[in-house]
């Protein structure tokens, strides 16, 4: 797997960016000018598992007939670049302003606000394409119905949850809403679970390449995956405190039975949590390895490097003396230059040169210097012959 460094760094999504002017009155809804434009979907059916209805919402007027119709409907709002339409769906199902104020607020932390009418919670999704990627979802659990909130283009992880109202599967027909936001909220956060096996998936290849071939790539790539898992931590871990408090505080909007339901997505929040901190401590360890890896591959050079360096040193002292060129004088004391006359004399030189050099490979083979893997090789050979000489002798 590639992994290149991109301008679109995830940082964005760590950043905090309010559109609401300091001392703007409490509720003001002031929605990214970029998102598009609501899409609404809704999906009602009765507590008996009958009548199932899926339509797309082209008139708000439509919302009224379904709700007293049916004992449970859910609408699925994408896009939040309409003001009119957000305040209209707050003014009929009697949304606090401040809940829609954060609806539109899309750097909220998940957290549940219960407003005895109806609850609102917060809570981010997870999807990854290249890189892991966060959402807010913004849901509303009131007594007969479920409104979600999504930004950005439409895709989301409940197809599933769609899929077995659709094939009426399970005891999600059988429910009430609060049921039906349980499911929602169990399919956000088992979203989790694919992305960070792609991390688990790309840590195990950097760990690879790590030990075998570290070059600079390597050390850009970590660094994505640190800022990715840094993101998901910051978007999983609210989510924790915030379940917890729906197994814990009473509220009249979730039974009982719907709470032990609840008791297994803290379950799988912790989870989520324990590997999110498992992988974050294996990049940083993949990061020392790294450093550690290249400071022995610069070590390996330099000892390449040093021992030319000694290889050389004996043999630029003998041409450095016969560079000198000292010569015999008639009459002299034969104290000068040997073998300068001699017609042998270069070669035995050049043969003087080629025992040290040997001399010194030889030495520095036997103390592992040099050719450490092959010295491996021989050693476990002999090993294994030994081993066999053995088995044959044995009875």
């Amino acid at each position: 797997m590639k992994f290149r460094r991109t301008h679109n760094s995830k940082r964005h999504e760590l950043k905090v960016k309010r559109r609401t002017k300091p001392g703007s009155s409490p509720g003001t809804i002031a929605p990214d000018p970029s998102q598009p434009k609501p899409v609404l979907h809704a999906l009602a059916y009765n507590a008996n598992g009958t009548g199932v209805i899926e339509r797309d919402i082209q008139d708000l007027s439509e919302i009224p007939k379904l709700l007293a119709t049916h004992d449970v409907l859910w609408i699925n709002v994408d896009g939040l670049g309409d003001v009119t339409t957000l305040e209209k769906l707050g003014e009929m199902f009697k949304l606090h302003r401040l809940a829609l104020e954060d609806v539109v607020s899309l750097h909220q932390r998940a957290k549940i606000d219960d407003y005895s009418d109806h609850m609102f919670i917060v809570m981010r999704m997870a999807s990854i394409v290249e890189r892991a990627h966060t959402e807010q979802l913004s849901l509303f659990l009131g007594n007969k119905w479920v409104l979600t909130f999504q930004g950005g283009p439409p895709g989301d992880s409940f197809d599933r949850v769609r899929q077995r109202i659709r094939d009426r599967a399970g005891k999600i027909c059988l429910r009430g809403p609060d049921y039906l936001a349980y499911a929602l909220i169990d399919a956000a956060i088992d979203a989790y679970y694919p992305v960070l096996e792609v991390y688990s998936e790309r840590l195990d290849e950097l760990e690879e390449d790590v030990l075998e071939r570290p070059e600079k790539r390597l050390m850009d790539a970590l660094h994505m995956v640190k800022a990715d898992l840094l993101m998901l931590r910051r978007a999983i871990w609210p989510m924790r405190e915030a379940v917890a408090s729906l197994t814990r505080d009473a509220s009249e909007l979730i039974t009982d039975d719907t709470r032990v339901y609840l008791r297994d997505c803290y379950d799988h929040i912790v989870q989520i949590v324990d590997l999110v901190e498992t992988y974050r401590e294996l990049t940083a360890d993949l990061r020392d390895l790294y450093m550690s890896a290249l400071s022995n591959r610069i070590n390996e050079t330099m000892r390449v490097l040093t021992i030319i360096s000694t290889l050389f040193i004996p043999l630029t002292f003998i041409a450095g003396i016969y560079g000198m060129n000292f010569d015999y004088a008639e009459g002299a004391m034969p104290l000068n230059m040997p073998e300068l006359h001699s017609p042998y004399g270069y070669v035995a030189c050049l043969a003087v040169m080629a025992v040290l050099v040997a001399g010194m490979l030889i030495y520095f083979y036997r103390q592992g210097w040099i050719f450490p893997s092959l010295q491996s090789k021989l050693h476990q050979h002999h090993h294994d012959a030994k081993n066999q000489a053995a088995s044959k002798q044995a009875p």
